[in-house]
Parts: C-alpha cells; structure tokens; sequence
C-alpha cells in the first residue's frame, strides 16, 4: 500500500513509534526490516544478491510504477522496452500485464496496445463515493464494537498524525492506519474484501488529497473527530464523519485532476 513513500520517512514514524530519537539501535533497524519488507516488497527485489524474476516481479513493478504515476496515465506500454528493462522473457511480461488488464490498472486497446488508463473524473467520483460507504459502514460498525484496548490503539494513531501532519508521507501512513484500525475493530469481512478491490485504484489519488498542509490538518480534525465518536460509540456520528471525510478527499482529488487537465 505504501509502495510510494521513502524509507526516510519510514524511519522517522518507526522512530516516533518506539519513542527513539537518536541512531537507530538494532531494535529499531530489525523493526525497520520486518515493517519494509511487508510493504516494500518491490525494494527487496532489487537487494544485493537476490535476482528477481518472473511474472510475480514484474506485476509488483509495474504496478508500482502505476500507482506512483510513474507510468503516466496514457502512456503505452512496449513489450521489447519492458523486456530488456526487466530481463524477463515476453511470457512472464504478458501474464504480468494480462492480471494488470484484469484489475483494470492497465487497458488494452482494439488496436492491441496496452496504455496506463488515464484519470478521469467519472472513475475518480465512483471510487471515492464506494469508499465513503464503506468507511461509513465500518465506522457504525466499529462504534458497536469498539472496546478499551480498540480506543487506546486509535488515539495513539491520532497522536502521531497529529505530530507528523507536516510530512505529506508520513500523514498518509498514519491516516491510513487509523482507517484499517477502525476496519479492524469493525471486522466486516466483505467490508475488508471490497476495500482492498478498490485500494490500489484509490492509491493514483491519494496523493492528490494530502498535498497541502491545509488538506493534512483538514484530514487530521476528521480523523480526531472519527476517532472520537467512534470511542464514544456514537454510532450514527461515526457513519456521517467517516462518509464525510471521504466525500472531502474526493472533492479535492476532482479539484487537483481538473488542474492537471486545464493546464494540459
């Protein structure tokens, strides 16, 4: 999920989290490891030593390189490029691109081309409109649920937004954090399940809504406001909070994109 963000800004949360503000100790740098590898994976691919690939490789990497707008929305895909660049033979290249396809993450055109789809905002409103009721419905849910533990692991998270809402990377890891927090305490099994469908497609936006420190403290109130209703297990506040601070995130993304399509 958090395939875009540096390792810098990775260590500065790890740090925040187990209180260290100095060199990090072996602790931190096992932490450090463990945390990494489950989210970057794509970066341990290309560790000394180990040679990646195959198609598995090469979905993660292009796939990465889609939702961080690498790959721009539009541009083709060669096949010959793509195979020199990752060493691969065409066949894993196309199983690659073919699971891609289906995931809607990359188009294939009547011509036979493949392009990176471009952003549009019909998709942009029906993904952000999806998420809002689901986090509507995990928030309800979680406000039902939530115990002592479940709202001690919130404020936490909130705490460190709240310290990091200067970093664009670091406000979006907490944030997100907050969001699969209250999902977990909702434990909606379909929930999670459409959630994830729609993830990696929300990940080209994401970065749209955070850019400016008046958007991050903007997230930041909801998240507290989210954060304590749902404690408070006002159930009916916590659907509307969360429905509307998704609905926001929405706005902003359509207003960046219209920008971007304004100015060519």
């Amino acid at each position: 999920m958090f395939a875009s963000t540096s390792h810098a800004a990775l260590l500065t949360v790890i740090r925040l989290i187990v209180g260290c503000d100095r060199k990090p100790d072996k602790f931190v740098d096992l932490y450090t490891s463990i945390f990494t590898r489950e989210y970057f994976p794509e970066d341990h691919m290309s560790e000394p030593g180990v040679r990646p690939s195959g198609s598995p490789y090469v979905y993660t990497e292009l796939k990465r390189q889609i939702l961080n707008l690498e790959l721009a929305p539009g541009e083709r895909l060669y096949e010959p490029t793509l195979s020199n660049k990752f060493e691969v033979s065409r066949t894993p290249l196309r199983e690659a691109i073919k699971r891609l396809i289906s995931e809607s993450l990359l188009e294939q055109q009547p011509t036979g081309g493949v392009v990176v789809p471009m952003m549009d905002a019909k998709t942009i409103a029906e993904l952000y409109d999806v998420r809002a009721a689901l986090e509507g419905l995990t928030a309800q849910e979680a406000a039902s649920k939530v115990t002592e533990v479940d709202i001690q692991k919130m404020r936490g998270i909130v705490a460190r937004n709240a310290a990091m809402v200067n970093f664009e990377d670091e406000a979006i890891i907490l944030g997100s954090s907050l969001h699969h927090a209250i999902m977990d305490i909702a434990d909606n099994s379909w929930a999670f399940k459409l959630h994830n469908q729609i993830a990696s497609h929300m990940e080209r936006y994401r970065r749209f809504t955070n850019q400016t420190q008046e958007r991050r403290e903007a997230a930041l109130a909801d998240h507290r406001a989210i954060c304590e209703m749902v404690a408070s297990g006002n159930i009916q506040q916590s659907r509307d909070l969360a429905f509307a601070h998704v609905i926001m995130a929405r706005d902003a993304a359509l207003k960046v994109i219209s920008g971007r399509t304004l100015q060519g």
